[in-house]
């Protein structure tokens, strides 16, 4: 599909996608931009990766399409360092989990110098670092691909058939609309686990050793990065805050049932609970 592919911040997300397109031949060429000195000496004995660069405009300077795989904060910053570098007709794209903010800015800083279309593959882990990485990490996990309005059509459709090509289940949206949903499936549910955490953290400590399995799998992903999800949530705050308020009308309704000991409606708050978790 392409000559030559950029992966800048090679973690997690961006060293995953530089095996699986090795593994499915999607591109002839893969370089890498690492910020840490340490990290390109490691990448040097990567079968992943052809070439490795200390500065990233240099490794995306033949590249077709460049993947930004950086904390969500730096993305639009990125974008903007490397647009003079891209050789013409460049597409970027991203890994981040907010796409409005991403977008708009990306679409603006980039200019004529090349074509923006955000992304957001739905594959992450409560671990991070490239040593964690896996080529199959996209199979089949949904991949979110959201073009402005004034986005390139063509660049759009390259870019989903990218993602198909490492085997994620891709659908298309305006920036917006994927906020409201990763606001409700996926940030609500980290602050609910980690404001649990943080609460059973103020009681006593030697109540953890009873923690059983229901427990480690509620809260499984409050053991991720802080930072990040600090970064999320700032980037996503309207839509975080709205979900939340929805949440708590939920569960102001189980708490008024449970007080009123009308254990029929508290029944239907677990049926219908149970019902979703089933389909999910």
């Amino acid at each position: 599909m392409f000559q030559q592919i950029s992966i800048l911040a090679p973690g997690l997300l961006g060293a995953s996608l530089a095996q699986a397109v090795r593994k499915h031949g999607v591109a002839d060429k893969i370089s890498v931009w690492a910020r840490r000195p340490e990290a390109r000496l490691q990448l040097q004995e990567a079968a992943w990766c052809d070439s490795v660069f200390s500065a990233p405009q240099e490794a995306c300077r033949e590249a077709e399409l460049t993947i930004v795989c950086t904390p969500v904060e730096r993305i639009p910053e990125l974008v903007g360092a490397i647009r003079d570098s891209l050789p013409p007709g460049a597409i970027v794209t991203d890994v981040g989990s907010v796409k409005s903010l991403i977008c708009r800015k990306s679409h603006h800083l980039i200019g004529d110098k090349g074509r923006f279309i955000g992304s957001h593959p739905m594959a992450g882990s409560e671990k991070s670092g490239m040593e964690h990485a896996r080529d199959d990490l996209f199979v089949r996990r949904p991949c979110f691909v959201t073009p402005l309005e004034e986005s390139d059509p063509e660049a759009a459709e390259r870019v989903v058939a990218f993602w198909r090509a490492l085997e994620a289940d891709v659908m298309t949206m305006n920036p917006e609309e994927h906020d409201e949903i990763v606001a409700h499936i996926s940030h609500l549910p980290h602050v609910i686990a980690s404001t649990l955490c943080s609460f059973l953290g103020l009681k006593d400590s030697s109540w953890i050793k009873f923690g059983g399995a229901g427990l480690r799998d509620t809260t499984r992903v409050a053991a991720g990065n802080t930072e990040m999800w600090r970064e999320i949530l700032q980037q996503n705050r309207s839509e975080i805050l709205r979900a939340l308020r929805a949440y708590q009308d939920e569960l102001h309704g189980f708490q008024t049932a449970l007080a009123n000991e009308d254990y029929y409606l508290a029944r239907h708050f677990l049926d219908r609970g149970k019902a979703y978790r089933d389909k999910l």
